[in-house]
């Protein structure tokens, strides 16, 4: 079916403005709404969408549903970077007790079709992970990790949804790293190191997706010509953090995992880093994302390459005369 009535969450974030951005150039959608924690600035209001300040934890998130007569929900809200304030308990009720609020507000309202931006993240960070994982492989989050732990959580709830409301059609896209003209994120940040830093005896690759790849994914799910299911959202190929710092015209720097797990240790405990030993496994056992499901029956296929994506990262940057 394809989408008419469309509610959207987190549509003030990075990937909400651009789905918005894009959706008021399709003529033939009876109605958009976007919906944030935050009021979207009047300059920055769209013609011909509904703007609508709502967390998604609030209960009221069904009665907007209602007002609107909404058939398909885009759930994009979720912190993937906690700001200073933030807390483990916080970024819980957001990602997964936010998720259960539209989840069930979608079932109270008849909703349609349920679209939900889940992460590869979601695979988690462990040193038994396929080289390339596809959509069978389990989803193990990660403990230490909030972001992979609530991922995890969220998909165990969707396919529980799944198995006992099937009348709501879900699609859920892992989505690899993205890059973007504009993105700054940790992992960014990583490149911004005049040495990036390399783990012996891991190669550490990355997938990326462009931004716009992602936005075009979602449209896509929204046509009506995609099938529901899970998919990984990455684009072809893996670039390793020796081919990462080549590129940007860098060397690694190769450290043993036991040294930089005791600097990041004692990097916490002295207050100079907000990251700790558990970051050692987030760098060295990356989920590489397979992209043949998303290619040949999801029928996306993404514009950039992860190596066409970050080179067009990198220039997008030295365009702007930033740092790199």
């Amino acid at each position: 079916m394809r989408a008419q009535r469309i509610l959207i969450t987190g549509a003030d974030g990075f990937l909400g403005r651009g789905l918005v951005a894009a959706l008021a150039q399709r003529p033939d959608t009876a109605c958009v709404v976007a919906t944030d924690v935050r009021a979207v600035p009047p300059e920055r209001q769209l013609p011909g969408i509904v703007y609508r300040v709502v967390d998604v934890r609030d209960q009221g998130l069904g009665a907007v549903m209602a007002e609107h007569r909404i058939d398909t929900v885009v759930h994009l809200a979720s912190i993937v970077t906690p700001g200073k304030d933030s807390s483990r308990e916080i970024e819980y009720a957001v990602d997964v007790g936010g998720t259960r609020n539209v989840l069930s507000a979608c079932l109270a309202h008849g909703v349609k079709h349920l679209v939900v931006s889940s992460s590869g993240a979601a695979y988690g960070y462990h040193p038994d992970n396929a080289d390339w994982l596809s959509e069978d492989h389990p989803l193990r989050g990660h403990p230490a990790f909030a972001y992979a732990d609530h991922k995890r959580q969220v998909e165990e709830m969707l396919a529980e949804a799944r198995s006992n409301h099937p009348t709501l059609a879900q699609t859920v896209l892992r989505i690899g790293t993205i890059l973007g003209e504009r993105v700054d994120n940790q992992i960014t940040a990583l490149f911004e190191k005049p040495r990036p830093i390399a783990i012996a005896g891991s190669d550490s690759p990355f997938v990326f997706i462009w931004d716009d790849d992602v936005i075009g994914a979602l449209l896509h799910a929204l046509s009506g010509d995609a099938p529901e299911g899970c998919f990984n959202l990455a684009g072809d190929g893996a670039l390793s953090i020796h081919d990462i710092a080549a590129r940007l015209g860098k060397r690694a720097r190769v450290l043993p995992a036991p040294l930089l797990r005791l600097a990041l240790t004692v990097g916490r405990a002295l207050g100079v880093s907000r990251y700790g030993p558990e970051q050692l496994d987030f760098l060295r056992y990356r989920p590489v994302l397979r992209n043949s499901a998303l290619k040949n029956r999801f029928g996306y296929v993404p514009k950039k390459t992860s190596a066409e994506a970050f080179d067009a990262f990198v220039a997008a940057r030295r365009a702007q005369g930033r740092p790199l």
